[in-house]
């Protein structure tokens, strides 16, 4: 089995841990919290944090030569799962078709107090 680390500037990792990891033809994605790439700074709103967590996984995918198409499973934590529908809302626009299989859990805490996070797993077509 072939194992390749994905890591860029433009997702960086705050522990001993990788964005992405791509083994054979899946790409593992490491939960993504709402963070703006340009200050570093988690968003607490939860519309704009879910946007960001997916287009933070839209960047990373971007390194692998994927889009969010080429996604196969995403797992949502939330901090509060009243903001299901507001977070559903945003997700559909970014899985128009042929959505991943996704389970959706509420998670009293989250790393660095984030409203969101979202893992993935793709598969290179």
């Amino acid at each position: 089995m072939k194992k390749k680390v994905i890591a860029s500037t433009e997702f960086p990792v705050s522990g001993p841990y990788s964005a992405a990891v791509e083994a054979n033809d899946f790409i593992f994605i490491s939960g993504q919290l709402p963070i703006d790439p340009a200050t570093g700074e988690i968003i607490n709103d939860i519309k704009t944090a879910t946007r960001q967590v997916l287009i933070n996984i839209q960047a990373i995918l971007k390194k692998t030569d994927l889009n969010m198409s080429d996604i196969v499973k995403t797992t949502i934590f939330l901090k509060n799962i009243t903001d299901f529908p507001v977070v559903n809302e945003i997700y559909a626009g970014f899985f128009p078709e042929e959505p991943p299989a996704r389970s959706t859990i509420e998670a009293s805490v989250l790393p660095k107090g984030a409203l969101i996070e979202i893992e993935a797993v793709a598969l290179r077509k």
